[in-house]
């Protein structure tokens, strides 16, 4: 039986646990969990119930995270289809960058009323969370790869006119290679 212990910020106890518990109840169902959270110290003990596989726990970790990290449930349930990811990246502890330069960093990444973050997400449909001293997304493959480096090129420090020529260059590249794929099968007949 596994068990999973993580910690979230005390301000996000009440989104992971739901108006009348609907959030925790929905992620126990789902992933065949049960969830222990003590909202005095943000602790949330997963653990896995005799109907649930490894695979699932692992799911309601990544559910509880990604909520704790900003994101709403709808869009942390996301997890749920098979090939969805999470990433949280750290830029203060993992990162090492001052208080300062993560406000910055942050502010880059979110940009102008929003706009690079909205661009990120309407261009490769993967979400993305500034919570904390922390950068988040959720999304699928090869979006989220994309997402990502877009990401990482703020955090880096590259123009934002520059992220956003290469995100409307990898969505062309994708769009053409899956229209490739759906091509080929006729070319067959």
């Amino acid at each position: 039986m596994n068990v999973f212990r993580i910690r979230i910020p005390k301000k996000r106890v009440g989104v992971v646990i739901g108006s009348k518990g609907e959030v925790k109840r929905r992620i126990e169902k789902s992933c065949r969990v049960k969830l222990n959270i003590d909202s005095s110290t943000g602790d949330v003990e997963i653990v896995q119930t005799d109907e649930g596989d490894p695979v699932s726990c692992l799911i309601a970790k990544n559910i509880v995270m990604a909520i704790g990290r900003g994101f709403s449930p709808e869009r942390a349930f996301r997890l749920l289809d098979e090939d969805a990811m999470l990433e949280i990246i750290d830029l203060k502890d993992d990162l090492g960058f001052s208080k300062n330069a993560v406000k910055r960093i942050q502010g880059r990444i979110i940009g102008r009323e929003g706009k690079a973050r909205r661009m990120i997400e309407e261009l490769t449909g993967v979400y993305i969370s500034v919570y904390g001293d922390t950068v988040a997304l959720i999304g699928k493959s090869p979006w989220f790869e994309v997402a990502k480096e877009a990401v990482w090129m703020l955090i880096e420090g590259r123009q934002h006119s520059t992220v956003y020529k290469y995100l409307t260059r990898e969505r062309r590249r994708i769009k053409r290679l899956e229209m490739d794929i759906w091509k080929r099968p006729e070319e067959m007949i």
